[in-house]
């Protein structure tokens, strides 16, 4: 429909009325319209439709937590053009989101990518580590549980080009210095009852690099991936991970689908958090400051 159909005070009125009945309702999205114009109206996706009829059904059992997401690779800055990267995709992180936003989480996610996401995730756009820190920092604070599933460069260039680097001034020389530790930092001020979950996408040593991870980083969580085997990891849609807790627990889950990942890493967080503490009453919604 248009948007000055959808808008109007009748379909709303009426909207309002289902909703009260008890009808779940996906609304419209934005874009462009078969009249040309653009606006609210347009049939929403098949993700969407799909993500919100799969909602009603599962288990809420993450009902009035607030879970922040990160997803994707960052860039770091060469010159306007170029940047440094990695082959992350963002595709376990934004399985995550869709996979809490289902246990009736309240969702933040903060990807690189865009993503089409359950109706209600909040989507913040970054694009470099900087960028991923400040808005990490925005929200974790009051998160219920935070899940750094975003690949975010360990170095940037030192200085970033103010102009393209031409070929035809040699191969430049590329001065690297660390970014932001954002996982470290959430450790070292985790909140009591906050659950912290990290990453770690290894290609030799899994277990013993991602428990040292685990250790310095100061996570409840680490889930780690040999992103050497086939099928797994970045790009793909299938995932082989073992998850390692601070607590000495272990799980192990061989090769699937992301959501499936996202399924059983969302089961570890919340055992740990249950294990910490009781929900209290009256933390709906998810204000940041």
């Amino acid at each position: 429909m248009h948007t000055e159909m959808w808008e109007h005070p009748a379909v709303q009125d009426n909207i309002a009325e289902l909703a009260r009945r008890g009808v779940h309702l996906v609304e419209p999205e934005s874009g462009r319209l078969a009249g040309g114009d653009v606006g609210a109206g347009r049939l929403a996706s098949p993700e969407s439709i799909v993500a919100a009829a799969e909602s009603i059904f599962q288990a809420k059992d993450l009902a009035g937590l607030r879970v922040l997401v990160t997803a994707g690779g960052t860039r770091e800055a060469l010159d306007p053009v170029r940047f440094l990267g990695n082959r992350s995709s963002g595709k376990q992180g934004i399985a995550i989101a869709h996979e809490a936003a289902a246990r009736g989480a309240k969702v933040v996610l903060v990807s690189t990518v865009g993503a089409v996401v359950p109706q209600g995730v909040e989507v913040v756009r970054v694009e470099s580590a900087a960028d991923m820190q400040g808005a990490v920092a925005a929200y974790s604070d009051h998160a219920d549980i935070v899940v750094m599933a975003a690949a975010v460069a360990d170095f940037r260039p030192a200085a970033v080009a103010a102009d393209k680097i031409k070929k035809a001034a040699g191969v430049p020389t590329v001065v690297l210095e660390p970014t932001p530790d954002i996982l470290a930092g959430l450790g070292a001020r985790k909140s009591p009852g906050q659950v912290l979950v990290g990453f770690a996408a290894e290609t030799a040593d899994l277990r013993a690099n991602a428990v040292a991870k685990l250790t310095r980083k100061g996570a409840d969580l680490i889930v780690a991936n040999d992103v050497s085997q086939p099928q797994v990891g970045f790009e793909y849609d299938t995932n082989q991970v073992v998850i390692l807790g601070a607590d000495g627990s272990e799980v192990e889950v061989p090769l699937t689908g992301k959501r499936q990942v996202a399924a059983a890493v969302l089961d570890a967080a919340a055992r740990v958090r249950s294990a910490a503490v009781r929900q209290p009453p009256g933390r709906e919604g998810y204000d940041a400051p």
